[in-house]
């Protein structure tokens, strides 16, 4: 029987990148790229904030999820305002670590709540729709490259 620590750091594998988007100023619509630099203070060209909420990505899987709970609206990643879309990972068992993003080094630090416009956006009861699957903040520590398909992988000292 594996003890906590290695099992807080076993994982089924790298997760992907699934989508990438930009905003060029606060309240615009998300625009998708294939490829982004990421820089100190988020993404280079998106309305950034630097600091512990300088990226934000979400789960692939929590669309669906996002999409149930909202009443089977159609939910796109530019509709959550996310930056980064990743599969294949949970980003929950993730919080506190650094990861290896693309070429960049990031640190998910604390969930990335709903704003009031998904209620909006998704209809009513979107924005408890997204509570607890609404993804997760990342401050950089070290600037790179990303594109889609890219892994997104934990980095254990």
């Amino acid at each position: 029987m594996a003890d906590l620590a290695t099992l807080l750091r076993t994982h089924n594998g790298a997760g992907r990148v699934a989508w990438i988007g930009l905003r060029l100023a606060r309240l615009e619509d998300l625009q998708p790229v294939q490829t982004a630099q990421i820089t100190t203070s988020g993404l280079r060209g998106d309305h950034a904030r630097a600091g512990k909420r300088a990226l934000t990505l979400i789960q692939a899987e929590h669309l669906a999820v996002i999409s149930s709970l909202a009443g089977g609206v159609a939910v796109t990643p530019a509709l959550l305002r996310r930056n980064i879309v990743v599969s294949g990972i949970n980003l929950t068992a993730l919080r506190h670590n650094r990861l290896r993003l693309g070429t960049a080094e990031i640190k998910i630090t604390v969930p990335c709540a709903p704003c009031s416009r998904m209620e909006k956006i998704l209809g009513t009861g979107g924005y408890n729709a997204m509570r607890g699957h609404g993804g997760w903040c990342a401050e950089i520590v070290e600037e790179g490259e990303l594109a889609l398909s890219d892994q997104l992988v934990p980095i254990f000292d």
